[in-house]
């Protein structure tokens, strides 16, 4: 009596032969793997700005230089991982990568981490995007709870439906949010170019300051630097990409850090030419998108849904790489003859799933 229910809302089970079909174009990878990445850039400047608001005007006018470094930072990494792809076609994640070259304690260290922030991140992007409704339709606020919960039943649904309906499902939100974003900067730039540069409502006085302290520019850095949350998500997910993997995998990072380094950079520097502050009740974004479009119309809702959407959807990072990450296999420290796995250079051998055919989805 359940198998029919159960089928009708996660599908049929596949055998793990059927993996290979279940791999990402570049297109659905971008949305999987990258929905965590791109949808930080929603919270990112909220999250300097409540550090530097606090402590003066003089503070916050330091956030469009920390947003270039953490820019500079994001293009370090994102080269980084490039070439962590190439030389890990396999999946070159951070356990990986750290086993091999500093040995098996530090690969489980990076795992243990890389485990604990996949939970994190299902609970800060659910709770971010619950706060883009709420910027929306303030009458919602006494929802939150429940809309967060019914966000994550909604990825785990998707998730259960397989890899390539759940790219399916996510692509749309992504796609829909990076072109918002971007019409949302085209209006800025457009209104700056004719003089008509909009004013968000000034910030709450704070105390005037004659110098900012180095660890209200440290908080606020590392607050910020948030904006390259998951961006190693991709490389930790090459097996899960069309052949050849490794290729895809790299286009598609490159690609990814190049949106997120623009969305970033603009949301930013709007936020300071705005006079944008932190509010409990309305993200920055939304005060944004109210000063550049005018109010709450279309274009406003538009640019708020989707940026819930891919917020939840930010969570399905988790979803993608945290079984990939638990199923990797740990090799024995070493043996007499066989040398020592924590040796430069040294990769894990190939591994592959098991030939049964169980109803494992991923």
């Amino acid at each position: 009596m359940l198998n029919p229910i159960r089928r009708a809302l996660i599908g049929d089970p596949l055998p793990s032969s059927q993996t290979v079909h279940q791999r990402l174009t570049k297109v659905t990878g971008l949305a999987v793997l990258s929905s965590d990445a791109l949808s930080s850039v929603a919270y990112a400047t909220d999250a300097m700005l409540e550090i530097l608001a606090p402590a003066g005007l003089l503070a916050v006018g330091a956030m469009r230089p920390l947003a270039f470094l953490i820019a500079a930072l994001l293009i370090i990494v994102t080269f980084s991982y490039r070439q962590t792809i190439h030389a890990y076609p396999q999946g070159g994640g951070a356990y990986i990568v750290a086993k091999d070259n500093l040995g098996v304690l530090p690969g489980l260290v990076a795992a243990t981490a890389l485990l604990i922030d996949y939970v994190l991140t299902v609970s800060v992007s659910v709770a971010a995007g619950v706060a883009a409704v709420v910027s929306a339709a303030p009458g919602m606020s006494h929802y939150r709870v429940v809309l967060a919960v019914c966000f994550i039943a909604l990825i785990a649904w998707g998730n259960l439906r397989g890899v390539r309906d759940s790219g399916r499902i996510f692509a749309v939100p992504t796609y829909i949010f990076i072109g918002s974003v971007a019409v949302l900067l085209g209006v800025a730039a457009a209104r700056a170019l004719l003089g008509q540069v909009p004013v968000a409502p000034a910030p709450p006085a704070a105390a005037s300051m004659t110098g900012v302290g180095l660890f209200v520019l440290l908080h606020a850095f590392a607050n910020g630097c948030t904006a390259m949350t998951g961006v190693e998500a991709i490389s930790n997910g090459i097996p899960a990409f069309e052949p050849p993997e490794a290729d895809n995998a790299a286009k598609t990072l490159l690609i990814m850090a190049a949106i997120l380094l623009t969305m970033f950079l603009g949301i930013s520097v709007l936020a300071s030419a705005l006079h944008v502050a932190p509010h409990e009740q309305e993200t920055v974004v939304s005060q944004i998108a109210r000063a550049v479009f005018g109010g709450r119309n279309v274009a406003y809702y538009t640019l708020q849904i989707a940026t819930m959407l891919i917020l939840v959807l930010a969570a399905n990072t988790s979803y993608a790489d945290f079984p990939r990450l638990i199923s990797t296999p740990r090799v024995r420290p070493s043996s007499p003859t066989g040398g020592h796995s924590g040796d430069p250079g040294r990769r894990l051998k190939s591994w592959s799933p098991p030939s049964d055919h169980s109803s494992n989805r991923f």
